[in-house]
């Protein structure tokens, strides 16, 4: 028997494979245990204490202020209490449910990925957490991705509504995180550097978690502490380019606002260094993999794109690499990192992790011999409760083997409710740090 696989819902097709006797099988535990390893082995080299250790500054003649937003800005703020050795003031806001005891720090928490009024009562707490310093005061800045949602602060003439309103549009538009930031940071009264400026004139160390593709620190949480290039003319020319339906008075906000530019004075006493990132983490995966007996291939830390189109090409690789051993040796495990981004068509549930591995079972249907794993690094992917889900080739032939249509079920967006169907969802919970997804597909 062969079995013509498609890709996605439409008529592509990859080479048809054999797939005498494949059924309906569950996934190996075993893979699930080895990439589950290789998964732990990516958020230890995130580990808050550990990035911390190498850049503490010098103490200060004045006090320390400890600032912070993001999924992981609680565990980062713990740890540089402890670290630190000495009282310190501040706040951090992270996600519901994502809180860590601090000492001296308050730790607040808020709504992701659209905006609450708790995390509007978090924004004004750390701009004035930074009010009225001196130039012997130093600030830490913890920085890590989430930050854009958890600090809602609408500049003069709007409001809630309105950042909430501007994230859904967003989110829901496929534009790349890039894009979503260029246009947040013109929204603002602390994105773009604006909470730097607050804090002028102490010294800003900011310490960054990576969770964008590149790692630029401005582009993270939007760069509360970082401003950017990015100018508006740059912000409504990526509205118009993504079809984004920004609501015209934001868009006029956003025409006669300018954000500060890097070069304003105020920058002149910040530095900001990245502590971890995607790339860190996907090299101790790949070395965890290798001290397992399996050798690991890093495709890119830096992808982007519609995560269905980003499987097939994943979907490709993995087939040819079983089919004709190229262009790597199986055993192997292919590793990739990056953002990739969900349109929204359909009102099903799932992320960009889920959404990614329905199409790789779609485009990889009947192909034996991987496993794959995607989750998002900080445990969460979309707005469920699990960071991603395992897949192979049979994911696909046993939704079927339920009545379900994987196509219909990509079609809708509702990928979440797809593996929560076979049983596959991963659901490390949360992970105290985010450095973007992890992708790592087994091939045996």
């Amino acid at each position: 028997m062969t079995v013509t696989m498609l890709v996605g819902p439409g008529a592509e097709r990859l080479p048809a494979v054999p797939t005498q006797g494949y059924g309906h099988a569950m996934i190996d535990p075993a893979d699930k245990a080895f990439l589950t390893d290789l998964f732990n082995a990516a958020i230890r080299a995130a580990d808050a204490k550990k990035v911390l250790q190498g850049y503490l500054p010098a103490k200060p003649k004045g006090k320390t202020v400890v600032i912070g937003a993001g999924k992981g800005a609680a565990q980062l703020a713990a740890a540089f209490e402890e670290l630190w050795g000495e009282p310190v003031e501040g706040v951090v806001v992270t996600r519901y449910g994502y809180g860590a005891p601090c000492q001296n720090i308050r730790v607040m928490e808020a709504a992701h990925p659209v905006p609450d009024a708790a995390g509007l009562a978090a924004a004004d707490a750390l701009i004035e957490a930074v009010s009225g310093l001196c130039e012997d005061d130093l600030v830490i800045a913890l920085i890590t991705g989430g930050g854009s949602a958890l600090l809602p602060a609408p500049p003069g003439g709007l409001t809630l509504d309105d950042e909430q309103l501007l994230n859904e549009v967003l989110l829901a538009s496929g534009a790349p995180i890039s894009v979503m930031n260029a246009i947040r940071k013109h929204v603002s009264r602390i994105k773009g550097g604006r909470l730097a400026m607050a804090a002028f004139p102490a010294n800003v160390l900011s310490l960054i978690v990576s969770d964008v593709p590149g790692d630029a620190p401005s582009q993270v949480a939007s760069g509360p502490t970082v401003p950017d290039e990015a100018d508006q003319a740059q912000a409504l020319a990526a509205i118009s380019a993504w079809n984004i339906d920004v609501p015209p008075h934001i868009v006029e906000y956003i025409r006669t606002n300018p954000a500060p530019a890097p070069s304003h004075p105020a920058f002149a006493r910040n530095r900001a260094e990245v502590v971890a990132s995607a790339r860190l983490s996907l090299e101790a995966a790949a070395a965890r993999a290798l001290t397992l007996g399996i050798p690991a291939v890093i495709l890119s830390d830096a992808i982007e794109g519609e995560a269905r189109e980003v499987a097939k090409m994943h979907g490709a690789m993995t087939h040819e690499v079983l089919t004709r051993n190229r262009p790597f040796s199986a055993p192997c495990v292919l590793l990739s990192g990056g953002e990739t981004t969900v349109t929204l068509n359909g009102a099903g549930r799932g992320g960009r992790n889920t959404e990614f591995l329905l199409s790789l079972a779609i485009t990889c249907e009947g192909l034996k011999g991987f496993t794959a794993l995607a989750a998002d690094t900080d445990g969460i992917d979309g707005s469920e409760d699990n960071a991603g889900a395992f897949a192979n080739g049979q994911s696909a032939g046993r939704l079927r083997a339920m009545g379900q249509d994987p196509s219909a079920l990509l079609t809708a967006n509702d990928a979440w409710g797809a593996f929560d169907a076979l049983g596959d969802l991963f659901s490390p919970g949360p992970t105290g740090t985010n450095v973007n997804d992890f992708r790592a597909i087994l091939i045996r």
